[in-house]
C-alpha cells in the first residue's frame, strides 16, 4: 500500500511539474513582447520592462502566492506610469521615488480591507477606464508607426497629426502593417502552437534584419540589472509626488485583485488577497529601487499558464527563468526589434483592452451608466489619467457602490413541497436536491450581485434556484453583466435558474442583453408562486426518473 501510494504521489508530482513548466513557458512567451513594448511605451526602456517581469513574478512566487499568478508590466499600469514619467521627465530622482512609493503604498493597502472593495466597483467605471487605456495605447502608437518619436500623451499626438502625416516614412509603416496583419489574420490553430504576438515579433524583425530595412530599433538591452538607486528628495517633493504614487498603487492593486478573482474562478479556489497585495507591494518596491516598471497580476498570462496545466507557483518561477534566459542568450537579437513592430503589438494589446462587450450593448444601457462610462473615458484619454482614476473612479465609485450595497438585503430560503417531501427526504442524503429562493430586497447592482455570488458555497447541492428581484427599478449595466456571470456560474454547477421580476421593462432588458435566451423565456416569471411550482415539477420529474 505504501509503494502504491508513493508511486501515486510521484505521478501527481510529475504531472504537476509538467503542467507548471509548460504553463510557465507559455506565459513567458506571451510576456516577452509585451514586457519589451511596455518598457518602451513608458519611456523607461525595453530592459526595464523585461527585468520588471522577471523580478516581480519571482518575488510574488517566493513570498507565498501558491497559485500560478504571473505578474509583470500590464497595459493599465504601463499607461498610468507613462503619464508619471512624462510629468517628471526632467527629474529622474522623483521618478525613482514614485516607483518606490508605489510599492510602499501597495504594501500599506495590503494591511487594510481595500482588497474587499474591488468587488464594489461599478461596471461602467471599469469599462470607461479600460476603454480609455486601450484608446490611449492605440493613439500613442500612431507616431512610431509613421516613423516618428512617440509622444507622451494622446493629446500631444493628436495635436501633431498633421505634421506627422506630412512627413511619413514608408519602412516603419510597412513593418507596422505587416505586424498587425500577422497578429489579426493568423489562423486560430496557429495561435495554439505559438502566440501570434511572438510570431509577429520574430518574423518581422527577421525580415527587417535580412533586408536591412532602415528603421529605428530598440537598441541595447542590458543583461545586467540596473544599479540600485536611493533617491534623496525633500519633504515638499514627497508631498508633491505622493498622490501620483498612491493612484498608481491603487491601479496596480485593483488590476491584481481582478486577476486574482479570475484565477479563483479558473482554479475553483479562494486565495488570500491580502497576501497577494503584500507580495506585489514588496515586488514593486524592489523594482522601484532598480528603476524598473511597476506591475500587477497579468490576467491573460496567468490564465494562459493555467489553461496549459499550471496549478502552483512553480509556473511563476519557470516564467521568470525563461525570461532571464532570453536576456542572457537572446539580448543581441532583441536589440534589433524595430519600434514599429512593438507599436503594432501595442495596438493589438490596446484593442484587446477595449471593452467590446459593453460597446455591443451600449444602445440598451441605462443613461446613468452611459454618462459614468463616457465621463471616465473622456477624462482618462483627454484630461489626466491619474486624475480620472484617483478622483472619479476609485474613491467616488467604490465608496458609493459599497454604501448602496450595504442597503441591499439578500435572503436565502429553502422551499419544499409536501407532495415530494418523502421522495426528496429519501434522496437528499445522496443527491441533495433542493429548491431555493434568493430574494433581493433593494436595488440589484454590481455590489449586491457580488453578494449573491459569494453565497454560491451555500448553494452546493441545489438543483433549482429562484432569483426573486423584488424591486421594480430597471437593472443597471453592472447588474446585467453580473447576472450573466451568475448564469454562467450556475450552469457550470448544473443548477437551473428561474428569475422572478416585477414588470415587462425588466423582461425587455433581459431579452435585449441575451440573458433571457441563456436562461430560457419559460424560466422568467412575474410571480414567485409560479416559479416555485415550475421548479417543483422539474424536481418531481427528476426524482421519478432516478427512482426508476
Amino acid at each position: 500500500m505504501t509503494n502504491i501510494l508513493s508511486k501515486s504521489q510521484i505521478k501527481n508530482f510529475l504531472n504537476t511539474a509538467k503542467g507548471d513548466t509548460l504553463g510557465g513557458i507559455i506565459a513567458a512567451i506571451i510576456a516577452l513582447p509585451q514586457a519589451l513594448a511596455f518598457g518602451v511605451a513608458t519611456g523607461l526602456g525595453a530592459s526595464a520592462g523585461i527585468w520588471s517581469a522577471i523580478i516581480l513574478s519571482l518575488i510574488v512566487c517566493l513570498l507565498g502566492c501558491k497559485f500560478p499568478l504571473i505578474s509583470g508590466p500590464t497595459g493599465p499600469t504601463a499607461i498610468v506610469l507613462a503619464s508619471a514619467v512624462a510629468l517628471y521627465s526632467g527629474n529622474p530622482s522623483l521618478i525613482i521615488s514614485i516607483l518606490i512609493l508605489v510599492g510602499i503604498f501597495q504594501l500599506v493597502l495590503s494591511f487594510t480591507k481595500s482588497s474587499e472593495l474591488v468587488k464594489f466597483v461599478p461596471y461602467p467605471v471599469i469599462s470607461g477606464f479600460m476603454n480609455g487605456v486601450g484608446t490611449i495605447l492605440i493613439i500613442l502608437q500612431i507616431a512610431p508607426i509613421l516613423g516618428h518619436k512617440m509622444y507622451s500623451s494622446p493629446t500631444e499626438t493628436i495635436q501633431n497629426l498633421l505634421g506627422m502625416f506630412s512627413n511619413v516614412s514608408a519602412e516603419p509603416i510597412a513593418l507596422g502593417l505587416l505586424t498587425l496583419a500577422i497578429i489579426f489574420y493568423s489562423p486560430k490553430w496557429l495561435n495554439r502552437i505559438i502566440p501570434v504576438q511572438l510570431l509577429a515579433l520574430v518574423a518581422v524583425t527577421w525580415i527587417s534584419t535580412v533586408l536591412q530595412i532602415p528603421t529605428e530599433r530598440i537598441g541595447e538591452i542590458s543583461i545586467h540589472l540596473p544599479k540600485i538607486t536611493i533617491p534623496a528628495i525633500t519633504f515638499t517633493e514627497f508631498i508633491k509626488i505622493s498622490p501620483t504614487a498612491l493612484v498608481i498603487a491603487i491601479i496596480c492593486s485593483v488590476e491584481t485583485l481582478l486577476t486574482t478573482l479570475v484565477l479563483d474562478s479558473l482554479l475553483k479556489e479562494k486565495h488570500n488577497t491580502k497576501k497577494v497585495l503584500m507580495a506585489h507591494g514588496i515586488g514593486n518596491m524592489v523594482c522601484g529601487f532598480f528603476g524598473l516598471l511597476t506591475g500587477a497580476g497579468a490576467t491573460m498570462r496567468s490564465a494562459a499558464a493555467i489553461n496549459n496545466g499550471a496549478t502552483t507557483r512553480f509556473a511563476s518561477l519557470i516564467h521568470a527563468i525563461v525570461l532571464l534566459a532570453v536576456i542572457f542568450y537572446f539580448a543581441p537579437y532583441a536589440q534589433e526589434i524595430p519600434l514599429a513592430v512593438l507599436a503594432g503589438i501595442l495596438i493589438k494589446i490596446g484593442y484587446d483592452i477595449i471593452d467590446t462587450k459593453f460597446i455591443k450593448v451600449i444602445k440598451y444601457a441605462p443613461k446613468d451608466d452611459l454618462i459614468v462610462a463616457l465621463s471616465v473615458f473622456l477624462l482618462t484619454v483627454f484630461h489626466d489619467l491619474i486624475f480620472a482614476i484617483g478622483v472619479g473612479i476609485v474613491l467616488a465609485a467604490l465608496l458609493y457602490a459599497k454604501r448602496i450595497a450595504d442597503q441591499t438585503n439578500v435572503e436565502v430560503k429553502e422551499v419544499y413541497g409536501k407532495e415530494i417531501m418523502s421522495l426528496e427526504t429519501k434522496l437528499i442524503k445522496d443527491f441533495k436536491y433542493k429548491i431555493r429562493v434568493v430574494h433581493i430586497d433593494g436595488q440589484f447592482f454590481f455590489g449586491s450581485a457580488t453578494q449573491i455570488v459569494s453565497k454560491f458555497e451555500e448553494l452546493l447541492g441545489t438543483k433549482y434556484l429562484i432569483l426573486n428581484y423584488e424591486s421594480s427599478a430597471k437593472l443597471d449595466i453592472s447588474a446585467i453583466f453580473a447576472l450573466e456571470d451568475i448564469v454562467v456560474r450556475l450552469k457550470s454547477q448544473h443548477i437551473k435558474l428561474f428569475i422572478v421580476i416585477k414588470n415587462e421593462e425588466i423582461k425587455t432588458q433581459l431579452e435585449n442583453h441575451g440573458i433571457a435566451e441563456q436562461i430560457g423565456l419559460h424560466h422568467i416569471f412575474f410571480n414567485e408562486v409560479d416559479a416555485i411550482e415550475t421548479a417543483k415539477k422539474y424536481l418531481k420529474r427528476k426524482i421519478r426518473k432516478i427512482s426508476k
